[in-house]
C-alpha cells in the first residue's frame, strides 16, 4: 500500500498492510527542526508548506496535516521593520502593530490597538458573516484569512504530496471561535444565562466554518480536523457538550462525510466520559483520547465503546513519553497501542496531541521504527 492507501484504510476502518503513522506537530517543533524562518513560516504560503513536506520526509509519516491556510501573497508588503534576534524575530507592521516570531513557538502579538470583546447581551447573531475571517489560534492570537487565497497552501501541498500521501485539513470549532469573540468569562455566563442567544450563535458560527471544510474538500483533502481543544471534561460537562458543541460540530461533520471525505474530532484533555457522544457527531474518527495522567482515557476501552464507528487517531502521550522520555520508553509504550490498537484496523499511531517544540528528534523517529517492526 502507499501511505495514502494506508491511511484511507484505516479512517475506513478496515486492515492496512501496517498502522499508519502521523503525528499532529506544534510549529515550534517544526521550526527547531527545518531551522526556517519563524516570520515566514507563519506569513508565507511556499514556506509553510514547505516546512510541511520536510516534516513529513523526516518522521516518514504517512499524511500531512495543514492547519494554516489562507496566507496572503503580498504579506510583505505590510512590513515595516524586521529585526532578528537570538530567540527570534521582531516585526513592526504598517498598521503600528507588533510581533515577536520565536525559533519555537507561536508568534506573540502586540496590537497597536486592543480588541475588545463583543458584548454577549446585545450580540446580535445575525451580524456574524457567512464565512469565517479567521482562524482562532490561541491566548487570542488570530490567523487572519486572505479570502482569495483560502487554499493555496492545500494546492502547493497537494501538488508535491497529494498523489502519494494522505492530506488533511483543519478547521475549528465553533465553540472556540464563541470563546474567542466574548472572552471565556463572558463566554460560559452566557451558555448558563442566554442559551438561547448562544445557540444562534453557535449555529452561525458553524455556517461560516462549513465552506472552509468544503473548501478543503473541494481542493483535494482527503480528511478535515475539526479541532475543539475546549470541549473536554476539564472544562465542560457532557450535558453542555450534547447542546453546545455537537450539534455544530455535528453539522460540519457531516458535511464533509457528505463532500466524500473524512471528518475527525480534535479534543484535547479528558474525554473519557463523553466517547458515545462523540460518536453521534457523524464524524469519521477521534483523535488525541488523552492517556493518564494528561487525561483518563483507556485505549482498550475507547475502541471497546466506540471502534465499530470511529477510527481512533492517539494516543501516545506527548509530554511524559515523548518529550521526556528516551526512544526505548517511546518503543516499549507504541508496542502497547499497536497491540491494543490493530486488531481489527481502525487505528492510526500517533501522538495524543501536538508534538512539543523540544522533543527530540529520535523519539519521534521511534515511532515508526516500532511500526516497521511489529505494526
Amino acid at each position: 500500500m502507499t501511505p495514502k492507501e494506508r491511511m484511507a484504510a484505516a479512517m475506513n476502518r478496515t486492515v492496512p498492510d501496517r498502522v499508519p503513522v502521523m503525528c499532529q506537530m506544534s510549529i515550534g517543533h517544526m521550526l527547531l527542526q527545518t531551522g526556517l524562518s519563524p516570520l515566514r513560516f507563519w506569513h508565507s504560503a511556499e514556506v509553510f508548506a514547505e516546512g510541511l513536506l520536510r516534516m513529513r520526509a523526516l518522521y516518514g509519516f504517512d499524511g500531512i496535516l495543514i492547519s494554516l491556510h489562507g496566507h496572503t501573497p503580498d504579506w510583505e508588503k505590510n512590513l515595516v521593520r524586521l529585526e532578528r534576534v537570538e530567540a527570534g524575530e521582531r516585526a513592526t507592521w504598517a498598521d503600528g502593530d507588533r510581533s515577536f516570531y520565536p525559533a519555537d513557538d507561536l508568534p506573540v502579538w502586540s496590537p497597536a490597538r486592543k480588541r475588545e470583546a463583543a458584548f454577549f447581551p446585545a450580540f446580535d447573531p445575525a451580524s456574524i458573516p457567512g464565512l469565517a475571517a479567521y482562524i482562532p489560534v490561541s491566548q487570542g492570537l488570530r490567523f487572519v484569512f486572505d479570502p482569495d487565497h483560502l487554499f493555496d497552501v492545500v494546492d502547493a501541498v497537494r501538488a508535491a504530496a497529494g498523489e502519494d500521501y494522505s492530506i488533511h485539513g483543519e478547521v475549528t470549532s465553533p465553540l472556540d471561535y464563541y470563546l474567542d469573540l466574548f472572552g471565556f468569562e463572558q463566554a460560559l455566563f452566557g451558555l448558563v444565562e442566554d442559551p438561547g442567544r448562544a445557540e444562534a450563535i453557535l449555529e452561525r458560527l458553524s455556517g461560516a466554518i462549513m465552506p472552509l471544510a468544503l473548501g478543503f474538500v473541494r481542493h483535494g483533502a482527503d480528511a478535515v480536523k475539526i479541532s475543539s481543544p475546549y470541549a473536554g471534561a476539564g472544562f465542560l460537562s457532557p450535558d453542555f457538550y450534547r447542546r453546545f458543541v455537537l450539534p455544530y460540530e455535528g453539522r460540519i461533520a457531516r458535511a464533509v462525510r457528505q463532500a466524500g471525505a473524512h471528518a475527525y474530532l480534535h479534543t484535547c484533555g479528558d474525554v473519557h466520559d463523553r466517547l458515545e457522544l462523540m460518536a453521534e457527531s457523524g464524524a469519521s474518527g477521534l483523535e488525541c483520547l488523552d492517556p493518564p495522567p494528561l487525561g483518563r482515557t483507556d485505549l482498550a476501552d475507547a475502541k471497546k465503546r466506540v471502534g465499530a464507528k470511529l477510527f481512533i487517531k492517539g494516543n501516545v502521550d506527548p509530554v511524559h513519553t515523548l518529550l521526556r522520555g528516551d526512544p526505548d520508553a517511546v518503543r516499549e509504550d507504541a508496542r502497547r497501542r499497536l497491540a491494543v490498537g490493530a486488531p481489527g484496523g481502525g487505528y492510526i499511531l500517533s501522538t495524543a496531541c501536538s508534538i512539543a517544540p523540544r522533543t527530540p528528534r529520535e523519539n519521534v523517529s521511534a515511532l515508526l521504527e516500532t511500526v516497521e517492526e511489529t505494526g
